[in-house]
């Protein structure tokens, strides 16, 4: 790794939060919150642009970029931008532990979700638009990240997410990387801005619409209600966030084909039908498990269901129903939710739509080895037939994944007041979806947890987000040799 390109691109990451920061601190001072809030908004954008510019100084000149410089651009520029981002929260008094701040943080700019924060509305609205921002940013770093980084460091399969959306060439970054990310930009963007429009039409004002497109968008989930989206009682408010869910749960280079005039895409696309399925069976079943023992009309079941099956899987986290009181069937039903996620190239979290299904599929494959040892048999996701060390990553970090998540159980059982707790918050913080079971419940916060909970909670959120193997190779000693 070299540290003059790290930093000079990272730079630009501080630069990018210094300015929303100082957006932040706009809105702040039109909505007349508090001088202290105020304040901490304009502070930290000053200090992070100074910081950010002092780097760029630093290290002017030519950039190119090697395998290791990548890993560690994305490692490290999401620790500075958690960094950055939890100065409003210690400034204005909101948050005063340094930990919990780089916790709600982190859990924005990985579009986690889980906070530490209660009664939100008596916050600053600068501090919450901020925190809504922190996820929205986080959520168009995913894309980039996936669709035109990890591909190129080969990280768990994830090649096949790239679809026809252009990215980096097989040697190194290059710039087609700008070219990819001014295209996700550009659908993220108009994606936001119908889903602002729709939830105006719905009675929102403009300030809850955009922060509740920050947090859909990028399958984030932080409200500025405390009791979430179940403040506004609105069906109509609700169908429109399920759609915008299911939409930023799958591939965002399907939307790109779409928009070129290839809606069939969606069809075609083998992950995007199985999701499709996955969401749709889910959602039902949860439905019926409810109605009747908790909801009395079937269109109360169907529309809890529906909504919470929705957030669950697409890792947003929206709550609408207290799910810690449903039948255990559909909190199982849930929590397996949180495993599988949304699908490859989304903003989504969790292992992966295709992943699990890649992982079926061998697991079909290998019973029909048990039978016709001699027959040769390809894995296929539609017409594409995928090579051997591919399904050997993906099945490996379905392994990592879950061993991840074995230990930060044990060591979150020390920290928690029971083990549906402990392991329900490394599932929604390793998945990146926000609200478990138990005491970090649908209507709970992450308050109760101490410090050192918090950590391996953050740890969790980064590991989840970042695929485990691109922060996981800094471990690794080779990593640091010249």
């Amino acid at each position: 790794m070299r540290p003059r390109p790290v930093v000079h691109l990272i730079s630009y990451t501080l630069a990018f939060i210094a300015l929303g920061e100082g957006i932040c601190w706009l809105i702040s001072w039109l909505a007349g919150d508090p001088a202290p809030a105020q304040w901490a908004l304009a502070v930290s954008g000053g200090v992070v642009l100074s910081i950010a510019f002092a780097m760029w100084a630093l290290t002017r000149g030519p950039v190119t970029l090697s395998r290791r410089d990548g890993f560690a651009i994305v490692t490290f520029g999401w620790i500075a931008a958690t960094v950055a981002g939890s100065l409003p929260y210690l400034l204005s008094g909101v948050i005063s532990h340094p930990v919990s701040a780089l916790f709600e943080s982190m859990s924005g700019f990985t579009t986690t979700g889980a906070s530490v924060l209660t009664n939100l509305e008596h916050l600053p609205r600068g501090i919450l638009f901020w925190r809504g921002m922190t996820q929205w940013l986080g959520g168009m770093g995913v894309l980039v990240l996936c669709i035109a980084i990890l591909p190129f460091l080969g990280v768990g399969g994830m090649r096949i997410y790239r679809a026809e959306i252009p990215g980096p060439s097989k040697d190194r970054l290059t710039p087609r990387i700008a070219s990819t990310a001014k295209l996700l930009w550009g659908l993220y963007v108009l994606l936001s801005l119908s889903e602002v429009a729709l939830l105006m039409v719905g009675g929102m004002d403009w300030y809850d619409a955009s922060c509740h497109t920050f947090t859909t968008m990028s399958t984030g989930g932080f409200s500025t209600r405390t009791a979430s989206v179940a403040a506004f009682n609105s069906a109509y408010i609700e169908i429109v966030m399920i759609v915008f869910m299911f939409l930023a749960g799958a591939n965002f280079a399907l939307h790109y084909r779409a928009l070129r005039g290839k809606p069939q895409s969606f069809v075609r696309d083998p992950e995007f039908r199985f999701y499709t399925a996955l969401w749709l069976g889910s959602c039902l079943a949860l439905s019926v498990n409810v109605w009747g023992g908790v909801y009395q009309g079937a269109g109360e079941a169907l529309r809890a269901g529906f909504f919470q099956g929705t957030s669950i899987m697409t890792t947003t986290g929206y709550v609408t129903r207290d799910f810690n009181a449903w039948p255990n069937a559909s909190r199982v039903l849930l929590v397996l939710l949180m495993f599988i996620g949304g699908c490859g190239g989304s903003t989504g979290g969790g292992i992966k739509v295709m992943r699990f299904l890649v992982v079926l599929k061998q697991i079909a494959r290998e019973l029909g080895r048990a039978m016709h040892p001699r027959t040769i048999m390809k894995i296929k996701l539609g017409r594409q037939s995928l090579e051997e060390n591919t399904v050997s990553n993906i099945s490996s970090f379905v392994i990592v994944f879950v061993a991840i998540f074995a230990v930060a159980s044990l060591a979150m059982a020390f920290f928690t007041p029971d083990v549906v707790t402990a392991a329900s918050s490394v599932a929604a913080t390793l998945g990146n979806i926000g609200p478990g079971l138990g005491a970090v419940g649908a209507t709970e916060t992450y308050a109760c947890i101490p410090a050192a909970g918090q950590i391996i909670l953050i740890a969790c959120m980064l590991l989840g987000r970042l695929e485990l193997y691109t922060v996981l190779i800094l471990l690794h000693r080779a990593f640091w040799k010249r």
